[in-house]
């Protein structure tokens, strides 16, 4: 099913979800900025909402959605995907503990890919590039685990704890 271009799944009374854009804009053109904006922020919410609601109705379900890794820090030449996954990965994390504490049987789990060879991957001298069916293939696992959250592949779980600890004098170098 699509809801204003997002593509929803469901199965056995849950709901998965994927969707996202972005582009590289080092100039800060907002023209280029806003369907990222619209698109990973304002849209994703209503969606995800929506969904969210539907398990709060019937007690149960388990709500995913695709990030990113990208979401961890500040990126120059994308500015408003970087910050949009920012966005969508505290928001999956208030909503795992919403879910906690309603006591209902509601699972939030949040996949942050890395670099995944598909067209959302731009850019020149892209860093581990992942093929698509081994990413799908860890994304299929950790949603039948019932996983809070995953980087896939996993080695972009460890570039993840490197960059979200890696002090900004250095950062702002690489």
């Amino acid at each position: 099913m699509l809801i204003n271009d997002y593509l929803c799944i469901l199965e056995s009374g849950n709901w998965r979800i994927c969707s996202g854009t972005g582009d590289i804009n080092a100039t800060l053109d907002y023209v280029v900025e806003r369907p990222t904006i619209d698109t990973n922020i304002t849209g994703w919410t209503f969606v995800i909402n929506t969904l969210y609601h539907i398990f709060e109705q019937q007690g149960y379900g388990h709500l995913v959605a695709i990030t990113s890794a990208g979401g961890l820090r500040g990126e120059p030449m994308a500015p408003a995907y970087s910050a949009s996954k920012a966005y969508q990965i505290n928001y999956m994390e208030a909503l795992r503990k919403k879910a906690y504490k309603s006591g209902n049987h509601i699972h939030v789990t949040d996949i942050r890919p890395g670099l995944v060879d598909t067209a959302m991957a731009k850019g020149e001298g892209l860093f581990w590039v992942m093929p698509v069916e081994k990413v799908a293939h860890q994304i299929v696992a950790a949603i039948r685990k019932q996983k809070s959250k995953v980087y896939v592949t996993k080695r972009w779980h460890i570039l993840a704890i490197i960059n979200k600890n890696l002090p900004f004098s250095i950062y702002k170098k690489m």
